[in-house]
C-alpha cells in the first residue's frame, strides 16, 4: 500500500503543471481557478493574491526576460493577445503558449472558459461566470439613459489629457448592460485620452473615477473629486462624481464583481440624486 500511494504522489508530482502568467487578470484568473499553487513566474504587476508577490518575477508588461522564463521551465504561458509579439519566441523555446483577451466582456467570459478548459477547472470557470452574471443583472434599470464616463486615474489637473474608458472595453459593456450609455461615443479601439474640453464635449451625467493608486499617491477622495465639481457639465451640478480607489480597480479578472457591486451602489446614489428636485 505505501509503494502504491508512493508512486501516485511521484505521478502527481510529473504530471504538475509549470505556468507562467503574464499579467495581471491572467494571474488572477488562474488563482481564482483554484491553480494557483502550479504558477512558477509572472510578472512584476502581478500583486493580488498576496501570495502572487513571493512567486519569481519574469519582468514586466513587455519587458519579459526570455533567459527567466526558460530558467522556471513552464509547461505553459498564458499571455493576452495584446502582447502578442511575444508569442513567436516562447514557441521558438516549444513552450506551450495560451493567448487569451480580457478586453470585452465576452471576452473575458470566453477567456475564463478556455482557461477552464486547459486547466481541466471548467465547472469552477462556469461558478464565477456565473456569480458575474448575477451581479450584472442586478445593474439592469436602476437609472436608464444617462450617460456614463469612466476615468482612469486619479487626476488633480483636467487640462493634461485624461484617459477614459472607450467603447471597446468591458466597462462600456458593463454600463451598456445596465441600460446606460458611455458619454465617450466614438468606436475607435485606440485607447481615448481627452483634453478639458473634450470632458466638456462630453458632458457626462455621471463621473466614476477609477483610482487604485490614490492611497500610494496620498490623495483623498475629495482631492480628486474637486477638479470634477468645477466642470460645467451635469455630473458636477448634480454632484454624481464617484471614485473607486480599490485595488481591482480596472483588472479584468473575477474580482470584476467588485467592480459591478461598486458601480450598481453608485447607479442607486445617482437614482436619488436625479430625483431630487
Amino acid at each position: 500500500m505505501k509503494i502504491l500511494l508512493l508512486s501516485l504522489f511521484i505521478f502527481l508530482q510529473l504530471q504538475a503543471e509549470r505556468i507562467i502568467t503574464l499579467s495581471p487578470a491572467v494571474n488572477e484568473i488562474v488563482y481564482a481557478l483554484g491553480k494557483g499553487s502550479d504558477i512558477v513566474g509572472n510578472t512584476a504587476y502581478c500583486t493580488f493574491p498576496p501570495t502572487s508577490k513571493e512567486v519569481t518575477k519574469v519582468g514586466g508588461y513587455y519587458s519579459i526576460s526570455l533567459e527567466k522564463v526558460v530558467a522556471l521551465k513552464p509547461s505553459l504561458i498564458i499571455m493576452e493577445k495584446n502582447n502578442l509579439a511575444l508569442k513567436p519566441k516562447f514557441e521558438k523555446l516549444k513552450i506551450e503558449v495560451l493567448a487569451i483577451s480580457t478586453s470585452s466582456l465576452k471576452a473575458l467570459f470566453e477567456s475564463f472558459l478556455q482557461i477552464g478548459k486547459r486547466l481541466d477547472t471548467i465547472a469552477k470557470s462556469k461558478q464565477i461566470l456565473e456569480k458575474l452574471e448575477s451581479s450584472l443583472l442586478q445593474t439592469e434599470n436602476i437609472l436608464t439613459n444617462r450617460q456614463i464616463l469612466i476615468v482612469f486615474g486619479s487626476h488633480l489637473d483636467l487640462n493634461r489629457q485624461v484617459y477614459i474608458s472607450g467603447n471597446h472595453l468591458y466597462f462600456a459593456d458593463i454600463i451598456k448592460r445596465s441600460g446606460n450609455h458611455n458619454a465617450y461615443h466614438d468606436k475607435s479601439n485606440k485607447q481615448p485620452t481627452l483634453s478639458y474640453e473634450g470632458l466638456i464635449a462630453t458632458n457626462p451625467d455621471i463621473v466614476i473615477i477609477l483610482a487604485p493608486y490614490a492611497k500610494k499617491q496620498k490623495r483623498t477622495i475629495k482631492n480628486i473629486i474637486n477638479p470634477w465639481l468645477k466642470m460645467p457639465i451635469t455630473a458636477a451640478k448634480k454632484e454624481t462624481i464617484y471614485v473607486i480607489d480599490k485595488e481591482y480597480a480596472g483588472i479584468p479578472s473575477d474580482r470584476v464583481e467588485f467592480f459591478i457591486k461598486d458601480f450598481e451602489r453608485i447607479l442607486h446614489d445617482a437614482k436619488d440624486k436625479f430625483s431630487q428636485l
